[in-house]
């Protein structure tokens, strides 16, 4: 035990004798290496040259703007062009001063180059900071100005001439509001921007139907109703019965159910050149898929099949593709998620005009009446206005004895069959339900 003992000590003391000598070998070539490398540097050592300068921190004032960096991404030569320098104007927004726009204008061109520092890139966060530095070597003085990330523009091309673009830009920066709600500027900008030209081109015929539709006339003839209410409980009377109701378009005189209510207008004529989906997918001998349609929809897609006139399968086929979509814009404000098709950016717009209360954004009582008329006329055009509830029941996520008040305000009748669901027709002339005015107690 005494021998194994001294043996392990042995070991131990020549193992730390190694250890010492390699360390000691080891610091030795390290500074022989040093010496090297010191005395190889010494015959390329560069001679710097020292200058005194003054620096000056400028900063933007009311009288001075930091400098605005605008490039072109599309490889356009400013100072190449032929007929001499472009003319450059920089726009600020009057109520938000940090808003601006560069606009570079060619002459002798059509085109224009604008860029804005509220939207597209600039818009985007950044975590870099930029500054502009400049050398005078004669008065030895360098000069740093920063530039904020939001001040270095991409310089988009735009037409002169076009009419929704100067609005853009004109009451954008003036008024700073070009829809009637913020939805819609987000979306008119985003599409000015980043759309094709076939969305710009639909979005600029959208805004000249939607004014032709809010014309003065519609003001001034509810403006001579409301002087008429002051002549006498007769006239009241009168106005009370021409108060608008909150159903889809209609005619009183229709003498046929499908005159009853203006189809034209529920879907606009400049929709219908993106809802013709269904008949695309049936023509192509693919069948469509229960998951991507309502259930109304789905169970009514033979009828497109029977359909011989390509005029009345036309139509039909627009109306369940607008039943699909007004369905999943119900569901996208119940925030419900299910697979659905894509709504076309037009009827989106129109859904959101309609349907959504400007103020709040959302889908009020009021406009929630209102949508559900809307899908129950489409249901009646596609049932030849005798329709059975049941499917677009379960579509609303509704029981059919919940959508009787609806059908009773677009004025149908409901026809009861033992243990079957009620059967609701349109008839013409249309027999609205009265209004019945409330007056309140004088306290």
């Amino acid at each position: 035990m005494i021998n194994s003992t001294k043996a392990l000590r042995n070991r131990k003391t020549l193992g730390s004798e190694r250890w010492k000598k390699e360390t000691k070998s080891r610091r030795d070539r390290q500074a022989m290496a040093g010496a090297t490398s010191v005395a190889g540097s010494g015959s390329k050592k560069r001679k710097w040259k020292r200058v005194n300068v003054a620096m000056e921190g400028v900063s933007e004032t009311a009288d001075h703007v930091a400098p605005i960096v605008g490039y072109f991404p599309s490889g356009f030569d400013p100072h190449g062009h032929a007929n001499g320098d472009p003319n450059i104007k920089v726009f600020r927004n009057k109520r938000r001063p940090n808003r601006l726009e560069l606009v570079v204008s060619p002459s002798d061109s059509s085109v224009d180059f604008v860029g804005r520092s509220y939207a597209g890139e600039a818009a985007v966060p950044q975590i870099c900071n930029y500054a502009v530095g400049v050398l005078d070597k004669e008065s030895q003085t360098l000069k740093i100005v920063p530039i904020a990330s939001n001040k270095i523009l991409r310089l988009e091309p735009r037409l002169k001439g076009n009419s929704l673009l100067e609005t853009e830009v004109s009451e954008g920066l003036a008024e700073e509001s070009v829809g009637t709600n913020k939805v819609e500027r987000k979306v008119r900008e985003l599409t000015l921007m980043y759309g094709t030209k076939k969305d710009r081109d639909s979005d600029k015929r959208w805004k000249s139907f939607f004014s032709q539709r809010n014309d003065a006339s519609t003001d001034e003839h509810i403006n001579s109703i409301n002087h008429e209410t002051d002549e006498g409980n007769d006239v009241l009377e009168d106005a009370v019965e021409s108060i608008p109701r909150n159903i889809p378009p209609h005619d009183l005189s229709a003498d046929t159910p499908d005159k009853a209510y203006h189809l034209d207008e529920i879907i606009p004529i400049i929709e219908r050149d993106d809802l013709f989906d269904i008949l695309e997918a049936l023509e192509s001998g693919t069948d469509i898929s229960s998951k991507s349609y309502p259930t109304f929809v789905y169970n009514r897609r033979h009828k497109l099949r029977e359909i011989k006139d390509q005029k009345e399968k036309g139509e039909l086929a627009c109306i369940l593709s607008y039943i699909s979509h007004l369905c999943h814009f119900w569901d996208r404000q119940k925030h419900e998620h299910f697979e659905h098709l894509k709504i076309p950016r037009a009827s989106y717009q129109n859904f959101t005009r309609t349907f959504l209360d400007p103020n709040s954004i959302k889908l009020t009582a009021e406009k929630k009446e209102l949508m559900i008329g809307y899908i129950l006329v489409l249901t009646l055009f596609v049932d030849s206005f005798q329709t059975d509830p049941t499917d677009i029941a379960k579509d609303l996520k509704m029981t059919t004895m919940s959508l009787k008040p609806y059908f009773v305000q677009l004025g149908c009748k409901g026809k009861h069959v033992f243990n079957k669901p009620t059967i609701w027709n349109l008839t013409a002339p249309l027999r609205l339900p009265e209004i019945i005015k409330t007056s309140r107690r004088n306290k």
